[in-house]
């Protein structure tokens, strides 16, 4: 199994109480579930993590299937959750009017 670092943002950070957790995962899957499992006693958490953008080692991983997104020992996930004003995940530009 792979060493992989998830990273906190925003509301998520503050329902998991730390801003990083290293779990042992070789999916996205397995590491989202691993994340699940550490903070089973928060509902906060469960339902902020459904909402989240994800960035693994600086990918977007989008609509692909957490499953087939393979990690390896090292990999940094990102959980990005809509910000206030945000469209949850799509990144707005400013006017240049």
């Amino acid at each position: 199994m792979a060493q992989v670092r998830l990273r906190y943002w925003a509301a998520l950070r503050a329902a998991a109480g730390t801003s990083s957790q290293v779990v042992e995962a070789e999916t996205l899957a397995q590491a989202l579930g691993a994340a699940r499992a550490a903070h089973a006693g928060s509902p906060r958490f469960a339902a902020v993590l459904d909402i989240c953008s994800v960035v693994v080692d600086g990918t977007p991983a989008g609509a692909r299937d957490h499953a087939g997104i393979a990690l390896r020992d090292g990999s940094v996930v990102e959980l990005l959750p809509p910000f206030a004003g945000g469209s949850g995940g799509a990144v707005s530009r400013p006017s240049t009017r």
